[in-house]
C-alpha cells in the first residue's frame, strides 16, 4: 500500500491506486462522516448575516482534493476566493462531504454565511441577496476554468448545517469495461477494466453487501470514526449505455423499427439493464465480436455503474467496495470470498482499492426547511 503525497498534482494523483492514506490527510479524505448527532448551530451568527445551501458540481481531476490546502487548488479554496470576489470580503466554506483528488461531483453541497454591505456606504448592512443573484454571481468568477459550478442556491437558516443535516448521500463509481484503449471523452472519468466482466457476479456480490455491517474490511487506515459500523441502504451495479453515444437512423432502425421500438430503445439509454445486454443490441460493435463497425468507427466499452446509498460513510469505504466488486466481475474473487472479507473486519483482507478517478459524489438528501 503506497502513501499519498499531499504536493502531487491533480493528474499524478488520477492514476494512483493509494490503499494507505496518512492521518494527517484524514481532513482530505473521499468520505469520512463522523457520526455526531450533534446540533451544529453557529452561536455567532449576527444580524445581517445569511446562511445559504449551495450545491455545487466539479471535476475531481482538476483539484487537489475538497478541502482547503496552502499552495494547492481545492474546491474550497476556489470556492472562498469566488465568494469574496462577489462580496468583496472573505468567506467559510463548510461542506457536506469531503472528496479527494480524482473524486468528481454531480452534486456536493456546502454552505455559506454572506452578509451584503453597501458598497456606496461602507458598513451599511443592505437585504440578503436573492438566491438567484447568489448563483449567477458566483458562476461568473467561477467561469474561467470551467471545471466547477453553483447548480442551485438556497436560503436557508442560520443553524442549517450542510454536513449534519445530511440525511443521505449517493455515490456512483463508473467502470468501462474492453480491451479497447479508452477514448479521449472519457479520460479520468472512469476505470478502465479491460478484462471481461460478470455482471451478475457483481450484482450478487453487491447483495453480500449490503444492509449494516462491521465496515472494518473496507475502512483505510487513518480513518478517525468512531465506529467501522456503517448501514448501505444500497449497493447495486447496472449496465448503462456508454457515453457520449449518438445513434445514427440506421442504428435506432435495426434497434426498433416502429414508434414502440424506438421508445424502447431511448427508454434503455436512458434507464440501463440489469442484464448485460446493451451492448450486443444498442451499442456500435459488441467487445467481443471481430465484425468490422467501418473506418474510422470505434468499438465501444461496456459501461458498468456503481451505486452505493447510504447516510454516511467511512473513509476510502465506497472505493475499496468497488475494488473488491470489480475483483468479483473478472473472476478473481468469488462470492463467497466477498462474506469472508466482510468478516475479516481488516482492511488488509480487501482487494486493491478502486482509484478516485471513477467515483462521482452524486447526491446530498435534505430535509429543507
Amino acid at each position: 500500500m503506497t502513501e499519498v503525497n499531499p504536493k502531487v498534482s491533480p493528474e499524478e494523483l488520477s492514476n494512483e491506486r493509494p490503499l494507505k492514506i496518512s492521518k494527517t490527510l484524514q481532513e482530505e479524505g473521499d468520505f469520512c462522516e463522523e457520526e455526531e448527532e450533534k446540533e451544529a448551530v453557529d452561536k455567532s451568527m449576527r444580524p445581517g448575516l445569511q446562511r445559504y445551501l449551495v450545491a455545487v458540481e466539479y471535476i475531481g481531476t482538476r483539484f487537489c482534493g475538497s478541502q482547503q490546502q496552502l499552495n494547492h487548488r481545492t474546491v474550497v479554496g476556489v470556492l472562498q476566493e469566488a465568494f469574496h470576489k462577489f462580496i468583496g470580503q472573505p468567506v467559510t466554506i463548510c461542506l457536506s462531504s469531503r472528496t479527494d483528488a480524482g473524486v468528481h461531483a454531480l452534486s456536493n453541497v456546502c454552505h455559506v454565511d454572506v452578509e451584503r454591505v453597501s458598497k456606496r456606504k461602507p458598513g451599511e448592512v443592505l437585504p440578503p441577496h436573492e438566491p438567484a443573484v447568489v448563483r449567477k454571481a458566483v458562476n461568473h468568477f467561477l467561469q474561467k476554468e470551467g471545471d466547477i459550478m453553483l447548480t442551485d442556491v438556497r436560503s436557508v437558516p442560520g443553524d442549517f448545517h450542510a454536513r449534519f443535516k445530511a440525511q443521505e448521500r449517493m455515490y456512483f463509481y463508473r467502470l468501462l469495461n474492453g480491451p479497447e484503449l479508452l477514448s479521449i471523452f472519457e479520460k479520468d472519468r472512469a476505470w478502465h477494466v479491460s478484462e471481461e466482466l460478470d455482471l451478475v457476479a457483481m450484482q450478487e456480490a453487491c447483495k453480500v453487501l449490503v444492509g449494516h455491517h462491521d465496515f472494518s474490511s473496507f475502512r483505510a487506515s487513518g480513518c478517525q470514526s468512531k465506529s467501522p459500523f456503517r448501514t448501505l441502504e444500497e449497493l447495486s451495479v447496472l449496465e448503462m449505455v456508454s457515453t457520449p453515444h449518438f445513434p445514427s437512423i440506421t442504428e435506432r432502425e435495426q434497434n426498433g423499427s416502429n414508434e414502440e421500438g424506438q421508445d424502447s430503445f431511448c427508454n434503455k439509454c436512458k434507464t440501463g439493464l440489469p442484464t448485460g445486454s446493451i451492448s450486443n443490441d444498442i451499442m456500435a460493435g459488441d467487445s467481443k465480436s471481430g465484425a468490422d463497425l467501418g473506418f474510422g468507427i470505434r468499438r465501444r466499452h461496456r459501461c458498468y455503474v456503481i451505486t452505493a446509498r447510504s447516510r454516511s460513510f467511512l473513509y476510502h469505504q465506497v472505493r475499496l467496495l468497488v475494488g473488491v466488486i470489480k475483483s468479483v466481475g473478472t473472476g478473481d474473487l468469488k462470492v463467497s470470498d466477498v462474506e469472508r472479507i466482510l468478516n475479516a473486519r481488516s482492511v488488509t483482507a480487501a482487494s486493491p482499492m478502486a482509484p478516485a478517478r471513477g467515483l462521482y459524489l452524486g447526491h446530498v438528501k435534505y430535509e429543507l426547511p
